[in-house]
């Protein structure tokens, strides 16, 4: 399997999450699995990210498509297309909530080479998106308030 997935039901608006996901301070405060990142998450920004599952490793990461509300996709791995990870928040109305959807792709001709050295990113994902769940309910909960 090539891929991870996590999703969850979120009592918040897309625009509360986007608000988060888009946020760099929220997320480095909201233990979510990022313990440190560099630069701006903006449209064709490249950032540097370190995760709790990379300990010192800095991944960098180019933004490749924003949608406001619903859809941003980074993109990272090595030169000349050999690894490349794909991952994709993807934020979808459900009456007055969301359901916001992580997915990370792996492709090139060293992915099932990587990902067997890999550790396991399912409870890295799971960590990120309940987070994610949590700071927007609350958030959202604030603004009723």
């Amino acid at each position: 399997m090539n891929y991870i997935e996590f999703s969850s039901k979120i009592d918040a608006t897309p625009a509360v999450i986007w608000d988060i996901l888009t946020d760099k301070d929220q997320l480095l405060a909201g233990n979510v699995g990022i313990t440190r990142l560099e630069g701006d998450i903006r449209l064709g920004n490249k950032i540097k990210l370190w995760a709790e599952v990379g300990g010192d490793r800095a991944f960098p990461i180019k933004i490749i498509e924003m949608d406001m509300n619903k859809k941003m996709v980074w993109q990272g791995g090595m030169p000349l297309g050999l690894f490349t990870g794909t991952r994709q928040f993807n934020i979808t109305q459900d009456g007055n909530g969301s359901i916001f959807h992580l997915r990370e792709d792996y492709t090139g001709l060293l992915t099932n080479m990587i990902r067997k050295s890999m550790p396991d990113m399912n409870p890295s994902f799971e960590k990120f998106v309940l987070a994610i769940k949590r700071l927007a309910e609350a958030k959202a909960g604030e603004t009723q308030s």
